[in-house]
Formats: structure tokens, C-alpha cells, sequence
């Protein structure tokens, strides 16, 4: 990893389902820390998709049946949010307001591996500015558990902004719990 990198790209994706072959992205959103988790920029955006296909994958999706209220809040995305790709030119103008143009940008995020998989998928563009190197959240999430016994309560509200929030804040506690912040 560049030891220039001042700054972490935090990204969190809310898609109809988790297969991105099939499933496609409603809502994003992404903020920029340092490593003291300063937030620098963010923003949000829902992600406008083919409103008959986004009817059919959350119809399907079990996990939406349970939070009907999220599923009507992606449809809505689905519906009015800007078009995909004017989503992705918003994301890589923060990195241009934030990182170097040769920089690669490390990617931060519980699960962010998923989130990633989405990405090179349907956004390869921003991929490309990506480094191959990832904080996972998640990654430390297993480790607090099974090595010490330590759990992070998170709220499960499923919006892009506020994962990534929380995210932000599991991942003070674990260092905290090291006497690290």
C-alpha cells in the first residue's frame, strides 16, 4: 500500500439481493475519512434502475418481505434517483476532489468485500481507481467475537449512509477495546 495514503474511501451499497449477476445497485452512499476517521466529504444518492426489473428481484428477495418499508424506500430509488451513471461520475469526482489522480483508494466497509463485487461488476470505472487492498470491518467483527467474546450492537437499519456510520463506530470500539483509536 502507497504510504502516501491519508484517506479511506468508506462505501456501503444497498442492492435488491446479493448475487451481482443478477441483483443490481439502488442506493449508495460513501464517505471519506484519515485514519483518525476525520470525515472529510460524503454524500448519497439513490441509483435510478428499470423500475420493472427492481419490482421483480425485490418481490423475490426474502429479506425485503421482512423490511417492507426498505423495499419500498429502493423502489423509490429505483424510480427516481439520477441514472447509474451519472452516480458513478459523482463518485469518482469525490475521489478527484480527494485523492491524487494516481493514487489508488483503499476501500473501507463492513462486508466490503460484497460491496466490491457489485462494484467491478456494474461500476468499473470507479473500480478502477480502487486499491486491491480493503479494510473489512466484518473482518474484525469475527475476530472481536471469536477471540475475546466482544460484540458491537449495530442498529441493522439498512441505509447506505448510516451502515457506513456505524461502521465508522464498530470499528472505534474494536480499537478502543485495543486502547487504540
Amino acid at each position: 500500500m502507497n504510504e502516501q495514503t491519508q484517506k479511506i474511501l468508506w462505501v456501503d451499497l444497498e442492492m435488491t439481493g446479493l448475487d451481482p449477476y443478477k441483483d443490481r445497485i439502488v442506493e449508495v452512499a460513501a464517505i471519506i475519512t484519515d485514519w483518525d476517521f476525520t470525515e472529510y466529504a460524503s454524500i448519497e444518492s439513490g441509483v435510478g434502475q428499470d423500475t420493472a426489473e427492481v419490482t421483480k428481484l425485490l418481490d423475490t428477495n426474502e429479506w425485503y418481505a421482512k423490511f417492507p418499508e426498505n423495499k419500498r424506500t429502493m423502489l423509490g430509488h429505483a424510480q427516481t434517483g439520477p441514472p447509474e451513471k451519472e452516480v458513478v461520475q459523482r463518485l469518482i469526482k469525490l475521489l478527484d476532489d480527494h485523492f491524487a489522480p494516481y493514487e489508488k483508494v483503499v476501500l473501507a466497509g463492513n462486508s466490503i468485500h460484497q460491496d466490491r463485487r457489485f462494484i467491478r461488476k456494474w461500476w468499473p470505472e470507479l473500480d478502477a481507481r480502487l486499491h486491491y487492498r480493503m479494510l473489512d470491518v466484518s473482518a474484525w467483527k469475527v475476530l472481536m467475537m471469536g477471540k475475546f467474546g466482544v460484540e458491537f450492537k449495530k442498529s441493522e437499519a439498512h441505509r447506505a449512509l448510516d451502515d457506513i456510520r456505524e461502521s465508522i463506530d464498530e470499528l472505534k470500539f474494536y480499537l478502543h477495546y485495543f486502547g487504540k483509536r
